[in-house]
């Protein structure tokens, strides 16, 4: 009777206990594996119907994958990896890792034989698929990159460029971020793309690498984040351009998430770029976010670090600068001072937001939106307007994240 009692009494607080939620397990899926990324005009048709594991589009530089990725149900932290060496290209170039909204019904794949991307409200100068519109929402990033100058494929052709603080050039850069707010666009079939703006043959080696890994916590159910992508300024597709609009006017938009939303989150991602030494590359601009007229960014984005990439840029050009040295002399053990010429690479300059062989990371911030339509803002008040060769622009993107 007892024993029957006490089966009884385990069996009931096991049903009355917390569900145990189902384990699929860490997994770690490569996407691109050593892929040769390059710019090669009128070599590839666009046509992702053929029965290919990587897509090349744009002429090249966009490498895209379609995945059947897995769908959890335990909490699961998401992380992506890229890694980049130089296949001949010396340059330092922006880069973009990517994924395609389920939820955009047209898109780079729906368009790819033909068609081109939404033409913009006029508010917006009409630059084709910046905002989300009918049917349409930008991708949204998973990284924003630069590659540096020549990483791997330069290195044993720049010797004489080697301060003697670096050891030795590195053969590759590698970047990891933490997407765990974007899984929701990391579940079932999706497409991934990368993206980096070169203009050579040569091009680089790409790897992207995306870890899922799984808490062992029996109970642990997986929040529902959701996501909506807002702005993407980057011209990966056919018709799109540099966007120098923000030396113009400041970008609005509408956007609603639903009322049951919680934990709303801004993800703000950019980069200026070109204008040569006065641009907007190597001249501080501030960034506003401003929602429902509440400013909730405002900051300088800047980079004053670059010279701690250097062992990435073997290809980087070098001028000589005077500077005076404080230094030991060997003879008298004493401080003397001495005008010394010394090295500066372009790899060294501060810009704004990156540095060659850097990642970005987005700035978040929470924001408080109501029923319905919301108002977004975004302005760089002291842009520059592109102006021949000086080719001023921002590479900016932004989306939502939410608990429901």
């Amino acid at each position: 009777m007892k024993n029957s009692l006490w089966l009884f009494v385990v069996l009931f607080m096991a049903g009355c206990g917390p569900r145990v939620i189902d384990s699929i397990g860490d997994k770690q899926i490569s996407v691109f594996d050593n892929e040769h990324l390059y710019f090669d005009g009128g070599a590839f048709t666009d046509d992702l119907s053929k029965a290919e594991t990587t897509y090349r589009i744009m002429d090249g530089r966009i490498l895209l994958k379609k995945l059947n990725l897995p769908t959890y149900n335990r909490e699961v932290n998401a992380s992506v990896k890229v890694t980049v060496a130089s296949a001949g290209d010396r340059w330092d170039k922006s880069g973009s890792l990517f994924v395609i909204p389920q939820s955009s019904l047209l898109n780079f794949v729906t368009l790819s034989k033909e068609g081109e991307l939404p033409v913009g409200y006029a508010e917006h100068e009409g630059l084709q698929g910046i905002a989300a519109g009918s049917d349409y929402e930008p991708v949204v990033e998973l990284m924003r990159f630069m590659t540096p100058f020549g990483v791997g494929f330069y290195n044993d052709k720049m010797d004489l460029r080697q301060p003697v603080y670096i050891p030795h050039w590195e053969d590759k850069v590698v970047w990891e971020q933490d997407v765990s707010d974007r899984l929701s666009l990391l579940e079932g079939e999706v497409w991934v793309g990368v993206w980096i703006d070169t203009w050579t043959k040569e091009g680089y080696t790409v790897s992207v690498d995306i870890t899922f890994d799984e808490t062992d916590y029996l109970y642990a159910e997986k929040p529902e984040t959701k996501v909506l992508s807002l702005l993407n300024t980057i011209p990966y597709f056919r018709g799109q351009k540099h966007v120098d609009l923000f030396a113009r006017k400041d970008l609005e938009l509408t956007a609603s998430v639903p009322a049951a939303g919680k934990n709303i989150r801004l993800n703000y991602i950019t980069t200026g770029h070109g204008g040569h030494s006065g641009g907007d590359e190597f001249v501080k601009k501030r960034n506003v976010v401003i929602v429902n007229n509440n400013e909730v960014i405002n900051f300088i984005p800047w980079r004053d670090d670059c010279a701690s990439f250097r062992r990435f840029n073997p290809g980087s050009g070098v001028w000589l600068i005077e500077d005076t040295a404080t230094y030991i002399d060997w003879n008298t053990w004493k401080y003397e001072e001495k005008v010394i010429e010394e090295r500066l690479a372009s790899s060294d300059l501060s810009r704004s937001n990156w540095c060659p062989g850097s990642d970005v990371a987005p700035v978040v911030v929470d924001v408080e939106l109501k029923d319905g339509n919301n108002k977004f803002v975004f302005s760089i008040p002291e842009a520059q307007e592109i102006d021949g060769d000086k080719m001023n622009h921002w590479l900016v993107s932004a989306y939502l994240t939410w608990e429901e």
